[in-house]
């Protein structure tokens, strides 16, 4: 839903440098707000955000309608479904990164190599902290990064769980989304293979001459919920040298998803 803005509305509330289409994000985060602290009507969120009636009325829709308010005949307006949505996945982002930092510090310091963690985030793989090696390579990702699923060992390790239909259509979808070339047929075998050893690699498929071995991160009930990998420059990470990696970051996986509740099967 669009939200138009009349140009008598524009002097309503503290005014400020930016544009109206901040203003409008910022007036609706304001209604959150309010709406936080106890059920509203409509005339007390005007009043307590200075607006009019008119322009709250449709700024409520919109919030509305996409979830993150919830209203209530002859009582008001309160906090929506979504919100509820996005404060459980931010606890469980939050609580995971937690538990895991200082796995990743100590896996880090093991290997001399940078250490990610991260989770499914749509139909991309979401890079929620990272732990720098002490080798000097520069490695690109950042901590909010988004990067494809198929050519990210950590990525893949999202995927281990997923049904060989759902690999194959993200790997189509990649490759038409302008991810590295890739032959289906070498990569749907490496995936079957990554399955079985509960692991995966990324072998310079996302950045050239960045190798790195994934492993999943599960929960109590057994679902991945995220996982972690360890990359370092092509030079330090011979097929050797990723196989004896591959212990070391799936040990420090299972103890991470201990942590959160998990028990392997006998």
């Amino acid at each position: 839903m669009s939200i138009q803005i009349d140009e008598s509305e524009k002097t309503e509330g503290s005014a400020t440098a930016v544009g109206a289409g901040s203003q409008t994000l910022m007036r609706g985060l304001d209604l959150i707000e309010a709406a936080s602290k106890e059920v509203l009507t409509l005339s007390e969120l005007a009043q307590r955000v200075e607006l009019t009636k008119s322009t709250t009325h449709r700024l409520l829709s919109a919030l509305v309608d996409r979830g993150y308010l919830a209203f209530t005949p002859r009582s008001g307006y309160r906090l929506g479904p979504k919100l509820l949505l996005l404060g459980t996945q931010a606890q469980a982002q939050a609580d995971l990164v937690q538990v895991a930092r200082p796995y990743l510090e100590e896996l880090a310091a093991a290997t001399e190599d940078t250490v990610h963690i991260g989770i499914l985030d749509g139909d991309m793989a979401l890079y929620l902290d990272k732990v720098p090696g002490r080798r000097r390579i520069t490695i690109s990702s950042r901590i909010g990064d988004r990067q494809p699923l198929t050519s990210t060992g950590l990525g893949k390790a999202l995927m281990l769980d997923h049904a060989q239909e759902y690999w194959l259509e993200r790997f189509a979808a990649d490759q038409a989304s302008g991810a590295p070339k890739a032959d289906p047929d070498v990569w749907n075998e490496r995936m079957a293979g990554y399955v079985a050893a509960g692991r995966s690699y990324d072998l310079e498929e996302n950045e050239d001459q960045i190798r790195c071995v994934a492993a999943p991160v599960r929960d109590a009930g057994g679902t991945i919920i995220g996982a972690i990998s360890v990359s370092s420059a092509a030079q330090y990470m011979s097929d050797a040298r990723m196989e004896t990696l591959s212990d070391n970051v799936l040990a420090t996986a299972a103890a991470i998803s201990r942590e959160l509740g998990h028990e392997p099967p006998e």
